[in-house]
């Protein structure tokens, strides 16, 4: 049986809410996950970026996941739309520290990882659970109305803290209708899973590859553990749409045509069905009110191409943690306390979104713009291991002046 209150509850059992969950049950507080599905689930974002390691660190999961069988991931590679392969960015050239080495990663063994933790650490977890709605005193959020696995339906359950992570349904910011689409990254992705796909060797096996692809696209090839490939293209629905509606039509046809895909996984096996999802980046206005915060992808999901998503959910998790924690600790968690997370939040998702906007412009050449601002490798570099907690306005401002002139040049070679 479920008490009938609660210091906090967790809505949602992925990243976001077992870091959230099992830091708050850390801390001393009474904490009920709820999640709707029964682990271990399916799930994509399956590569870590660098900064990952310090929020695992702190769950004290590490050395769970060096003795692991994920692959690790020591770079990531390029590759031109006629096929011509980058030199791979090896993180730990640039990264003095044993966070240069990070892994790819099954989301379903992942995930259950993190669920244990929280449940380790002292957090009561719940699966099975349907959230329905919040309680609401005023404009207070004091609880959740929940269908419980043993089917009873609309179960009143209090806390002084809710949590909203439950990830792309957006409970929350859907209710408060904060949720607004990123109208600049309106990709849809299509993928699928190879058994036996060719992989580099050594050092660079278990590497993320990013396969350009004509109008503003591009593949990705993760390694995944048992000799399993995760391999999925991501453009606009007008390119994948233009002569077909069907998923697995278009997939053959964009491996068929991307040279260094077909090259990989010609020599394996199709062993999975091919899937879909869009509305692929979307934010919200918003991340707390009273008595309630979002994370993870409840708040926020941003175009995968620089595997951004479970480190954004991991520290988001971790930081509305934070806050909880604090504002429980002086009996304030009204809105305006959740203000400092929020501009964090704004500013690590500002900083992913501006290199892949650069990314999708046609105009926008990153070799070019180094070879201009040369001082601003750092940032970039910054960005793309997960160190965005930092001011990078130059950065953003650089990238804006940039592209601008860019498009400027375009139109009037264009118009002469």
């Amino acid at each position: 049986m479920m008490d009938a209150e609660y210091d906090v509850i967790v809505i949602g059992g992925g990243p976001a809410g077992s870091t959230a969950a099992a830091l708050l049950a850390e801390y001393g507080h009474k904490v009920l996950l709820l999640e709707r599905e029964t682990m271990p689930r399916y799930h994509i974002g399956e590569s870590l970026i660098p900064y990952t390691w310090f929020t695992l660190n702190r769950l004290g999961l590490l050395d769970k996941m060096q003795q692991s069988a994920n692959p690790k991931k020591y770079s990531v590679q390029f590759v031109s739309i006629a096929g011509k392969v980058s030199q791979p960015f090896y993180f730990f050239q640039t990264i003095k520290h044993e966070c240069a080495v990070t892994w790819q990663v099954l989301r379903s063994d992942f995930d259950v990882m993190l669920l244990d933790n929280a449940r380790e650490k002292g957090a009561e977890v719940r699966q099975g659970v349907t959230v329905r709605d919040v309680l609401m005193e005023g404009s207070r959020v004091v609880g959740v109305r929940a269908d419980l696995k043993d089917g009873a339906r609309g179960t009143e359950i209090r806390a002084k803290v809710v949590v909203d992570a439950s990830g792309r349904d957006s409970l929350l910011s859907r209710k408060f209708n904060w949720k607004d689409r990123d109208p600049d990254l309106n990709k849809i992705a299509i993928w699928s899973y190879f058994k036996g796909s060719a992989r580099a060797p050594g050092v660079d096996e278990g590497a993320t590859t990013v396969a350009y692809i004509p109008d503003k696209g591009w593949f990705w090839h993760v390694p995944l553990p048992d000799d399993i490939v995760s391999v999925g293209v991501v453009a606009e629905p007008a390119y994948l749409y233009r002569e077909t509606r069907d998923p697995n039509e278009i997939f053959a046809r964009e491996v068929r045509d991307c040279v260094w895909i077909h090259d990989r996984v010609k020599q394996g096996e199709q062993v999975e069905p091919v899937r879909v999802t869009g509305e692929f980046s979307y934010y919200s206005r918003q991340i707390g009110g009273d008595g309630f915060c979002l994370a993870g992808d409840a708040y926020s999901f941003l175009d995968p191409l620089f595997s951004s998503g479970v480190f954004l959910a991991l520290k988001s998790g971790e930081m509305a943690a934070d806050a909880i924690h604090a504002g429980l600790e002086t009996g304030d968690v009204s809105a305006h306390h959740f203000d400092e997370y929020l501009e964090q939040q704004q500013q690590a998702v500002a900083s992913f979104r501006s290199l892949v906007r650069a990314f999708y412009d046609l105009t926008f050449s990153f070799r070019e713009f180094l070879d201009e601002y040369p001082h601003l490798h750092g940032a970039i570099v910054d960005t793309l291991v997960g160190n965005v907690f930092n001011d990078l306005t130059p950065l953003y401002e650089a990238l804006s002046t940039f592209s601008q002139r860019e498009a400027r040049a375009e139109i009037t070679t264009t118009t002469a």
